[in-house]
Order: structure tokens, then C-alpha cells, then sequence
């Protein structure tokens, strides 16, 4: 590659002790661009069907794309991904922070772990250099500790890390990847890919730069851009309180989960949100490399539960998960329960939505202390909730049933606790309610890696305007956020390939980047003559390699459900009486089936393979 990217990617046979450097063809970057579209092609082209995705012949792919590294508010991000532990199927995540920029500085565009170290190791990658070094001393430690060892070890605190957890380590199934120890993988299950290879971290320095076909031009954009963060009404939100600035909204609308899902509106919100932790617990704003919107708080607590800066601080889905969701509105012992899930790597998502789902089958009596060792789960202990990560992460006591994730542990508890599990392949539902937004329930349904919101939709964002990206694709009018009618489907179909386009470029979200704007860079920083039809042909190749990998997995349609909850109406608030309608989703997956040239089944077709120049795949499948 002569533009855009380093044309190598990095090779690590834990198994053997063996690294080794690919050089992929241009046409291989141009066809997949990077982050979710590399995972896609080397998951089901390299990973065999039936791997056991805790056993050594799993694969975990670390990959950047053509934006990552280049000095450009949201290029600090990579993916990460594997099968997943948590689904058994296609396992993907994107994470901020400045390890990916680092790795996008080496030269590499890409890390593929394979089999299994005998001991604990962690990988050093230097510019070109990679080096296995051991990890004994490292084992069983926090992230901040971990961190600190191999910075001193290594001679430098510009090197950056991504590394799992004691949570990884011993593989509870939504274990995370931490970035600089407060930036998470959370998604997927991957830290426990990444601590049954028995390795720790990576440890990444890089002194080169990503090489621009037109440097004057993206620095100008890069500029326009900084300056553009600055004015924006969204990115300026971001600044002021991250993404914890919706959370009071949510509620008076009545889509904040509440006491796992059961409500949408929280008596506490006001204690958890953007503005609370300003005025009572907030340190300072971090963020990403080159990124001027610094969305990420560093909380500190002092008093009964201390906590560290150094972890970060909540986020809106943390708030929701082991806040609201859970009854509890101690803003302090929320910020523990973030820290902890960052120590020990932990999906807050995940854990939270497990523990809310164990703790309405106390209340309900499903579950007893005689079950939980003497722990009373009502909502609303937050002492509960703080004790429950830490038996999780450590898989001890009732924490080791949890650690399973809510679909395993409502099939090993029985007596009916499945209809609380909410859940969509086995991957917990994220903090936003599908009822109010039936294209986001939809593209939960459907997703590749079970329920996911960092892929998906937001209809209420499209019943008050059309944009500038919408339009570029067709979008012209308005659609109603409780409609699942065709032009839903559509719609939902269309925004879904343009966020699996981000997620193989490796861009942020939350930087305002219009579709014409990304083209335009993506061209000045590759030197390819692309549009916006090539890109979302990118994201569209990334959403059916998921499902192909799925399909060869299991799944079948039976599988793109929702959970019994979201077709249960609101019985209070400001939308009692509103949920989805079971019929009308089961007729709006077939839709999509069809729209994205599936047969009926949910099965990518050879024809449409084909025309995604992924025909290969077809063979895969089987």
C-alpha cells in the first residue's frame, strides 16, 4: 500500500512463539477498508465452523483502517474481534483512546492472535518490532497496576496498552478489552478470547505516521473539522457532559431501562446525570487521540466508596446498566461499579443487565438468598450490585453463574427465569428501548453480534428531520418512530450499512462528519477515487460475512427475535400502553430479509455474495 495505510499486518502464533508479517494485496484494503470489514474476512475465512471460541483455534483480530493514526478529530479508534463466547457467533467491538493510533503509527494495520500460550505473556510491538514477553508477574492483577508494570518495565509512559483483565483471565463471557484502562471493547465477549490465549495485553509504541496521498488537503479538513467540534451543537453536548447528557431526557420520555426494563422512567435519573456528575464527582475531561470533543469523564470519590480518576468515569450506558436499570441512583456507588468492571474488564452493559435480570428473579421469587448464598437482590442495593461484580469477575459464589451471561443463567436457574433474561443471541440489550423505537428493535433483532446499538439505529432522530447523510441515500421524508412499516425496514437497512461502513473506516460516531465529507477524505488520505455507494458497499460486505459466519454457527430466523419484554406495553409513564407488536417485527424481518437479498431463512444468497465480490463466502457458509 502506498497511502492510507502501513501494508502489513502482524501475526502472532501464541502456540508456537512464532510472529510473522503478511503483506495483503491493495485490492484486500480497497475490498474491506479495515476494522469490522478485516474481522469479517479473517473470522470466516480463517475460523473453522463449531471452534470452540474459548478453545486455541478462535481467532482475535485487532485492526485499524485507513483513518486510524492520521491527526484527525475521531481517528483514534480500532476494532477488535473474535467469535464470540457470548453469542457463538460473529464478535466484534470498536474502542477509543490512543492504543489504536499508536498501533496505526507502527506500521501495522492489523494483529491476528492465534492458539495459545503455554503461560501468561503479553506482546511488545515497537515501530516494526513485536516481541512475546512473559506475564506471570502480571496475572490476576488490576489494569491500573498491569499498566503501570509494563510501562516501567518498558521504559516509557507513552506506551499504550490494551490489555484484559482478572475477569478475562478467567473467562467470564462478557469479559472486555480495555484501552488505556478507561476506553472498553465492551461488546462480544472478546477478554475472555483474549484470557483463554493466555495473554495480558499488548504493548504498543509507534514513531512513523500514516503516509497521505494529499497531506495539504486532509490537514485542511482536519482543521475545518477541530473547528467545526467546536460550533456544533451535538459535538459541543459531547464536551459538556458526554454521552451521560441524554439520561435525564430518556426518562421524562419515558425510554430510560429501569428495573430491568420493566419501566422507562427512573425516580433517581436526576442524581445520575451529565450535570450531577459535573457539579459533584467529576475530576476532569478526557478523550481520544486528536480528538478536541473530549466526551470522557474522570470521576473521584472520597468518601464511602473511593474512586479512582484514573478509571474514567460512568457513561450513559454504565448509568443505565448498574444505575437505573438496577434501581439504584447512588451516583458514588455507581462510579465504584464503573471502576471495578475497568479493573477487572468487564462489559458494564453485560453486568449490569445480568445482575438487574437476577435481581427481578429474587423479586419475583425465582430466586432466594438459599440461591444466592445469602445475597438479597432487591433493586435498588447498590452494596448488592458492588459485591455481585466482584464475585463475577472472579467467578466465585453465585457471581460464577452470572459470569455466564443472563441466557446461561436463566436455562441453568429454570422456574421460568428466561422470560427476564433480555437478551438477543445471548448478547444483553444496551441501555435504549426498542418500544419507542421500533427500527432500533429491528436492527437488535437482526444484528450480526446479538443486541447492539453502536451498529443500529435511532428512529427518533428521523421523525423530526432528514439530514444531509440520510438524503445522500434516498431518505427523503420523515417516518414516524413507532412505525415498522417497509420504508422502516428500508430506512433502518440503509442507516445500518453507513454505521458498518464507520466501523470498517474506524470512525467515531460522535465527530460530526457528513457522508460527502467522509468520501472526500477518505479519498485525500487513500488516493482512491471512491464514493459514498463503494463505502456503504463496504459496510454491506461486513454485514453479511457476520451473517454468513452466523448462519454456518446455527443461526437460523428463529434467532432474530426480541426479547418477550419488548412486546409487553409500558403499564406507567409517559408511554403506558406502548410496545412492539410480535407480528409486525416478524414480517419486518422478512422484509429485511429481502431487501438485503437473503432467502427466507436469513441466509445470504450466492447471487447476492456475488455481487458483493465475496463470492467466496458462499462456500464458507457451509
Amino acid at each position: 500500500m502506498e497511502y492510507g495505510y502501513g501494508g502489513k499486518i502482524l501475526r502472532v502464533d501464541l502456540s508456537k512463539g512464532k510472529i510473522t508479517v503478511d503483506e495483503p494485496e491493495d485490492d484486500f484494503y480497497h475490498r474491506y477498508f479495515g476494522g469490522s470489514g478485516f474481522i469479517g474476512y479473517f473470522l470466516v475465512r480463517e475460523v473453522d465452523p463449531g471452534v470452540d471460541p474459548l478453545g486455541p483455534k478462535n481467532k482475535l483480530v485487532f485492526a485499524g483502517g485507513p483513518l486510524t493514526g492520521v491527526p484527525i478529530a475521531g481517528s483514534g479508534r480500532n476494532s477488535v474481534g473474535a467469535k464470540s463466547p457470548l453469542t457463538g457467533g460473529f464478535g466484534q467491538a470498536e474502542v477509543g483512546g490512543f492504543w489504536g493510533g499508536e498501533l496505526g503509527h507502527t506500521g501495522y494495520d492489523a494483529v491476528i492472535i492465534e492458539g495459545k500460550a503455554e503461560t501468561p505473556v503479553y506482546l511488545w510491538i515497537e515501530d516494526e518490532k513485536a516481541e512475546i514477553k512473559d506475564a506471570r508477574h502480571l496475572w490476576g492483577k488490576t489494569t491500573l497496576e498491569v499498566q503501570k508494570l509494563i510501562q516501567k518495565e518498558l521504559g516509557s509512559t507513552a506506551i499504550r496498552i490494551a490489555q484484559i483483565g482478572p475477569a478475562g483471565e478467567n473467562q467470564v463471557r462478557y469479559a472486555c478489552i480495555l484501552n488505556d484502562i478507561n476506553h472498553a471493547a465492551g461488546r462480544s465477549g472478546i477478554g475472555a478470547v483474549m484470557g483463554s490465549k493466555n495473554l495480558r495485553a499488548i504493548a504498543v509504541r509507534g514513531h512513523g505516521k500514516v503516509p497521505l496521498a494529499d497531506e495539504k488537503a486532509v490537514n485542511a479538513m482536519a482543521k475545518a473539522l477541530r473547528d467545526d467540534c467546536k460550533e456544533n451543537r451535538g459535538a459541543v453536548a459531547m464536551s459538556q457532559n458526554g454521552t451521560a447528557g441524554g439520561l435525564g431526557g430518556f426518562s421524562m420520555v419515558g425510554v430510560l431501562p429501569t428495573r430491568n426494563f420493566q419501566q422507562g422512567s427512573f425516580e433517581g435519573a436526576e442524581k445520575l446525570t451529565g450535570a450531577t456528575i459535573n457539579e459533584t464527582i467529576l475530576v476532569k475531561r478526557g478523550g481520544c487521540y486528536a480528538c478536541p470533543i473530549r466526551c470522557k469523564p474522570h470521576v473521584g470519590v472520597k468518601g464511602v466508596y473511593k474512586v479512582d480518576p484514573n478509571y474514567g468515569g460512568p457513561e450513559y450506558e454504565t448509568l443505565g446498566a448498574l444505575g437505573s436499570s438496577c434501581g439504584i441512583d447512588n451516583l458514588e456507588a455507581v462510579a465504584l461499579g464503573n471502576q471495578q468492571c475497568s479493573a477487572y474488564g468487564m462489559d458494564t452493559i453485560s453486568v449490569g443487565v445480568t445482575i438487574a435480570f437476577a435481581m427481578e428473579c429474587f423479586e419475583k421469587g425465582i430466586l432466594t438468598e438459599k440461591d444466592t448464598g445469602g445475597l438479597k437482590l432487591n433493586f435498588g442495593n447498590a452494596e448488592v450490585m458492588l459485591e455481585l461484580i466482584e464475585l463475577i469477575a472472579r467467578r466465585e459464589a453465585f457471581g460464577k453463574v452470572l459470569a455466564e451471561g443472563s441466557a446461561r443463567a436463566a436455562r441453568a436457574i429454570g422456574k421460568g427465569a428466561e422470560e427476564f433474561a433480555n437478551h438477543v443471541k445471548g448478547q444483553e440489550v444496551p441501555m435504549h428501548d426498542p418500544r419507542n423505537r421500533h427500527g432500533l428493535g429491528l436492527g437488535y433483532a437482526i444484528s450480526p453480534t446479538g443486541a447492539d446499538h453502536c451498529h443500529n439505529m435511532y428512529d427518533t432522530g428521523y421523525e423530526r428531520r432528514i439530514g444531509r447523510n440520510p438524503s445522500a441515500m434516498g431518505i427523503l421524508e420523515t417516518i414516524p418512530a413507532q412505525e415498522l412499516s417497509p420504508r422502516k425496514v428500508r430506512l433502518q437497512l440503509y442507516h445500518s450499512l453507513w454505521q458498518h461502513t464507520l466501523n470498517c473506516l474506524v470512525f467515531c460516531q460522535f465527530v460530526p462528519m457528513t457522508s460527502d465529507k467522509m468520501v472526500e477524505l477518505v479519498s485525500g488520505i487513500t488516493g482512491w477515487n471512491t464514493s459514498l455507494w463503494e463505502m456503504m458497499k463496504v459496510g454491506e460486505r461486513v454485514i453479511n460475512m457476520g451473517r454468513a459466519l452466523n448462519v454456518r454457527e446455527g443461526t437460523t430466523r428463529a434467532d432474530d427475535f426480541l426479547p418477550k419484554r419488548f412486546f409487553t406495553p409500558f403499564n406507567s409513564g409517559p408511554l403506558e400502553g406502548v410496545a412492539i407488536k410480535e407480528a409486525e417485527l416478524a414480517q419486518a424481518v422478512e422484509t429485511y430479509y429481502g431487501m438485503a437479498g437473503w432467502d427466507s431463512e436469513g441466509r445470504p444468497t450466492p447471487a447476492k455474495l456475488e455481487e458483493l465480490d465475496i463470492g467466496w463466502v458462499a462456500e464458507a457458509m457451509k
